[in-house]
């Protein structure tokens, strides 16, 4: 982002002879300024055990926003353990068998997560949008021997020659239960208790399969004591750091559970605290403030889309509504200085920060903390507990030290173990000491406040300089009459790659592509201008907010 780029470049010119703590100029490793955490050194530990053994003061630990159902804390426990005894007992799941979870967002996702882990057995999620070919493959690639999904998919999977349980949509067990007879069934707590196997902190929990928008999709392999250092580590400390009561906070549950972000808060970590969390089964941008606004929603964590559709609904409530709301985080991708201008001004008074994780490390990386000293809204926040970092040279190999940019390399417990079936990729990625390849590139303030600028896959190479797409689309979005935007690269033959601006025109706008094209250089140096735009209906993105740049490649590619 062009603000993170100007940020880092005030640091650069500070003197580089006295080195703050949190980094070491003999290692040119960057440490967390937070204080190391302990962990648990159990090594029979599992990660459902881990979160019921928690004590703490919260009542209500989910509800479900459309019919008003809730499961409460003291109910929370048996039901996982009911379901945990109804797979063993009828299903006959065991320890090691991998369970497919096909499942938008609902109050039951965390009852199954949880009572499959509680059996030892393995988790692997997938968008339910996913068509029967990406469901096949990743089926096939981990081994998934039984599934639950919604009541219209069962029968395609089961073609598939996996046992499969339809989830209702809600807990009212007089709503449809003969479709859901099975399902209900299995949580209803007519088998006795389930036998807990022996489950190790380095046992295999879930297979998380990464968004594949820059590559093939791969399966990562996430352990229990992955999971506990991402609950320790992200989401407990996040909580620690404010004065008020976890468990009189509310959350609202957007993103998406199969998702690293949303299943790393909602089904693991904020259950240990107390928390309260309000689960929207589809996100509606007509109804996120009424749900807010009836459950006194405290939190949101959110994608750049969804932040950009409450800041829109933000600005035409009643001066009474949103008034519960404290905080508002942002992950899973780079929002421009524009879109966090226009959230602050909308809502002044909500705390808003940036985080940093990937699925290779358990959603940990980094999270933004204001305080009366910093309120740095661009940065993605302080490197998390027990966490190391490196800031590496994409040419030379050599390790930068602050206010210089280079591709981020991270190090801790919260890494994964490998890539499933993958040993090459596996290599590629996690160095011989531990080292995790992010492909992101960044670079530490003097404060130690990472920025992000863009994925090293995605960098334009024009006549041997280097351009940042984010840094272009930032620009591209201030524009008044542009209404989003997306920069990748064309092949060229005498500058090797040159920047392609896709933009999507605000309703009446006239704009023209020179008027682009000058609008961008007068605020770049030369060699960054957009040398090409394509005018277009809308920007492709993920279901974190990621723009597809490979769509936009496919389609140049198609005009060559």
């Amino acid at each position: 982002m062009t603000t993170s780029f100007n940020s880092c470049l005030k640091t650069s010119k500070t003197k580089t002879s006295h080195f703050p703590h949190w980094y070491s100029p003999e290692t040119r490793i960057y440490s967390s300024k937070h204080s190391s955490i302990s962990l648990p050194t159990d090594p029979f530990l599992d990660v459902a055990s881990f979160i019921f053994s928690h004590q703490h003061g919260g009542l209500t630990a989910l509800i479900d926003s459309s019919s008003g159902y809730s499961i409460s804390y003291s109910k929370l426990l048996p039901l996982v353990q009911s379901m945990a005894s109804g797979l063993h007992h009828h299903l006959r799941v065991s320890q090691g068998d991998v369970v497919l979870l096909l499942l938008p967002n609902s109050v039951h996702f965390p009852i199954i997560f949880l009572s499959i882990l509680y059996l030892g057995a393995i988790v692997t999620t997938m968008n339910p949008l996913s068509n029967m070919l990406e469901i096949k493959k990743q089926m096939a690639d981990c081994g998934v021997r039984f599934a639950f999904t919604q009541l219209e998919k069962v029968d395609k999977l089961e073609k598939l020659g996996v046992h499969v349980i339809g989830v209702p949509e809600n807990m009212d067990l007089d709503s449809e239960k003969n479709d859901f007879l099975p399902f209900h069934k299995l949580i209803g707590d007519h088998f006795g208790k389930a036998p807990r196997p022996v489950i190790r902190q380095q046992d295999t929990a879930a297979i998380m399969y990464s968004s594949g928008t820059t590559g093939v999709s791969k399966g990562v392999v996430l352990t229990h004591v992955n999971f506990i250092a991402m609950t320790e580590l992200f989401v407990r400390f996040e909580a620690s750091q404010y004065e008020y009561s976890s468990s009189d906070n509310v959350y609202l549950a957007v993103l998406p559970m199969f998702h690293v972000y949303g299943l790393s808060l909602f089904v693991v970590g904020l259950l240990s605290l107390g928390s309260t969390i309000v689960v929207m089964r589809r996100f509606d941008g007509n109804e996120v403030v009424k749900v807010i606004d009836t459950y006194r929603v405290t939190h949101f964590p959110v994608a750049p889309p969804i932040l950009t559709t409450l800041t829109m609904r933000a600005k035409g409530v009643g001066e009474n509504s949103l008034k519960s709301l404290k905080q508002v985080s942002s992950g899973a991708a780079p929002l421009s200085r524009k879109t966090i201008d226009d959230f602050l001004q909308a809502l002044p008074h909500v705390d808003f920060i940036q985080g940093y994780g990937m699925t290779e490390s358990t959603a940990v990386g980094t999270r933004g903390f204001n305080n009366g000293k910093y309120f740095k809204y661009s940065s993605i926040g302080l490197l998390a507990p027990n966490m190391q970092a490196k800031v590496v040279d994409w040419n030379s190999g050599s390790c930068m030290p602050p206010g210089l940019y280079g591709e981020l390399w991270l190090r801790g417990p919260a890494i994964m173990q490998r890539y499933i079936n993958n040993a090459e990729a596996t290599k590629m990625t996690i160095t011989k000491d531990g080292w995790l390849r992010t492909g992101d590139i960044v670079c530490f303030d003097e404060d130690g406040y990472l920025y992000l600028s863009d994925r090293l896959k995605e960098i334009i190479k024009y006549k041997g300089y280097q351009i940042a797409p984010a840094d272009l689309e930032a620009i591209l979005i201030s524009h008044p009459e542009i209404l989003d935007a997306a920069v990748t690269s064309a092949t060229d033959e005498v500058c090797g790659e040159i920047p392609v601006a896709f933009v999507v025109r605000r309703n009446g706008s006239i704009l023209t592509e020179g008027a682009v094209i000058d609008f961008v250089a007068n605020q770049v140096a030369p060699y960054k201008k957009v040398r090409r735009v394509v005018f277009t209906n809308s920007i492709p993105k993920s279901a974190a907010g990621k723009i597809l740049r490979k769509e936009f490649r496919s389609f140049l590619s198609s005009r060559i």
